[in-house]
């Protein structure tokens, strides 16, 4: 299924510009396949880093049991006793 598409206008520095343009040509592309495949990889890592800020965020609010319901019965010095 194709995606729809919306135009947009971007302003860019003329230096920029002429970059980006010799950039498409040697990938044998158009600006806007360039721009919007790197638009696409930053949304992507966005994406991917949310989920992942979720995942952890709900792992934290439920921790794992360490078997000791709560009460440690040592001290530092008796874990450090030779």
């Amino acid at each position: 299924m194709k995606k729809p598409i919306q135009n947009i206008t971007l302003s860019l520095p003329k230096p920029v510009l002429r970059k980006v343009k010799i950039l498409a040509v040697e990938r044998q592309s158009s600006v806007s396949a360039l721009l919007t495949g790197f638009l696409e990889e930053i949304v992507e890592r966005e994406d991917a880093y949310a989920a992942a800020r979720e995942r952890a965020l709900t792992r934290l609010a439920r921790p794992v049991s360490l078997g000791t319901k709560g009460t440690v019965e040592w001290s530092r010095d008796s874990l450090h006793e030779r």
